[in-house]
Formats: C-alpha cells, sequence, structure tokens
C-alpha cells in the first residue's frame, strides 16, 4: 500500500508514452514485493482460477517489441481517448509484461493516459472506479481473451466511467445551493426513491430505470438499502430478499400515516 502510494505521487510527472517511465512507475510500486521490479519479466507468466489456466501471456522475449509497439500504436490512434485507452489496458493485461503487479500497473496506465486527455481522472482513478465491480472486471478480461475482442471490456471499462461521472453529477447538483426552487436532483436518494416509487409496486430494475441509474451497487447501497433499513419501503417476498420475483412498495406504515 505504501508502495503504491508512493507511485500515484509520482503518476503526475510521468509520460504515459514513455516506457522509461512505465518501469521506473513498476520499480517503485513493486519495491521489496518482487526481484524483478523495474524490469520486465524474464519467463512466462500465466493468470489462473485456481489450478485452471485463464491466460497464458506471451514469452518473455516478445515483451519489450509487444509494449513498443502498443505505446506506438496508442500515440498514433486516432480513436477517441476513453475508448483508446481501455483498449490500452487490456493489451496491456494480455502482454503481461511483469512477474508481478500486471493489473495494478494496467489500471495505473489506464489512469495516467486519460488524466493527460482530462485531468478529472488523475483524482476519479480508473483503480477506485473498477473497485466495486471487480468480479465483472475480471469476467470482461477472461471473456476477451477467449473471443480474440476486446469490445466487450471497453463496453464495461465505459460504463463505469459513465455510471461513476453520473453520480458525481447528482451529487453536485444535491449540493448546490445557489437555486431555492426543489428539484428531483436536489433530492437526498431516499427522497427521489420514493418518488420513483409513488403508490406503485416494483422491481429493482423498475426503480433503477426511474431514477436514471445503470450501476447496482450503487443504487443498492445509496438508494435501496437505506430506504429498506429505515422501513420505508418494504420488500413483497421478504422471507426471500434475493428472489427473480422480488418487489418494493412504500411500507404499509408509512401509507397509514400519509
Amino acid at each position: 500500500m505504501q508502495n503504491a502510494y508512493e507511485a500515484y505521487e509520482l503518476m503526475l510527472r510521468l509520460n504515459p508514452a514513455s516506457v522509461d517511465d512505465l518501469l521506473k512507475a513498476h520499480k517503485l510500486m513493486m519495491n521489496g514485493l518482487v526481484s524483478e521490479n523495474g524490469r520486465f519479466r524474464s519467463g512466462g507468466v500465466g493468470v489462473f482460477d485456481g489450478e485452471v489456466l485463464i491466460h497464458m501471456a506471451p514469452p518473455a522475449e516478445f515483451v519489450p517489441e509487444h509494449i513498443q509497439n502498443l505505446f506506438a500504436w496508442y500515440q498514433k490512434s486516432e480513436l477517441h481517448p476513453l475508448i483508446k485507452s481501455a483498449i490500452f489496458h487490456y493489451e496491456f493485461e494480455f502482454i503481461h509484461p511483469f512477474a508481478d503487479g500486471n493489473g495494478r500497473m494496467g489500471r495505473m496506465w489506464h489512469s495516467l493516459l486519460l488524466g493527460k486527455w482530462k485531468e478529472m481522472f488523475f483524482w476519479l482513478p480508473i483503480e477506485e472506479l473498477i473497485q466495486s465491480r471487480q468480479k465483472e472486471y475480471y469476467d470482461a478480461l477472461g471473456a476477451a481473451d477467449k473471443q480474440a475482442d476486446s469490445a466487450g471490456f471497453v463496453e464495461l471499462i465505459l460504463e463505469i466511467i459513465r455510471d461513476s461521472l453520473t453520480e458525481i453529477t447528482v451529487i453536485g447538483r444535491s449540493t448546490d445551493q445557489d437555486s431555492d426552487q426543489v428539484t428531483d436532483q436536489d433530492k437526498t436518494p431516499i427522497e427521489r426513491i420514493l418518488s420513483a416509487l409513488g403508490d406503485e409496486t416494483l422491481s429493482a430494475t423498475d426503480l433503477m430505470e426511474r431514477l436514471g441509474l445503470s450501476h447496482k451497487p450503487t443504487f443498492r447501497k445509496n438508494y435501496l438499502n437505506p430506504a429498506l433499513e429505515q422501513k420505508l419501503i418494504e420488500r413483497t417476498i421478504p422471507n426471500k430478499p434475493n428472489s427473480k420475483n422480488q418487489k418494493y412498495r412504500k411500507h404499509q406504515n408509512l401509507e397509514k400515516e400519509c
């Protein structure tokens, strides 16, 4: 953790087009953890799920060339930075250039590429964005390997970024005190979910659609769970919280008070 902190402190001074800077960051990130810190791996490496091989990386002797080609491609590509940085991220993980620390370095370099494009990504790093969706992230990497197509991984990264920016926008609007007019976006998450629910009985998917949300962890953490805990809404199947037929309505006691 100390190494990661120091590496991210260095990030503002790194050149995302420099392979030397990549090695410098890896040396700092993996200091004292692996013997080959700051160097490309010297041997073969695979990614395993238990005893099952998920991905076999290219032979070590090809790593420097692959990385140089990847860096050169990024500089020449005319794709939108959001798309080409996600492709870079996937290809970096496919090459797996280091003996260890590939995931951390790939996510860090993705943040660096985006941060040089739009500074806000230095304060909203990819590492933090994917933290609550790690299983989806690793599943998308594995699927891209099997299909020899990174489109699904790119779509997931774009979705994570979009949802995070939407959440920040909602929070910003709700704390804006410049207007006395109360809009839906000015309400608290609990007020918004009660408003979206009304007098109806709705599924979680329907509620998310009405709220304009697509990130389930955000919906559950900030909207659904607090409303359930405060007994403002209730499940239609209370004994089976995870039922696929589960729906939600205002708590009966709340309806009586209203």
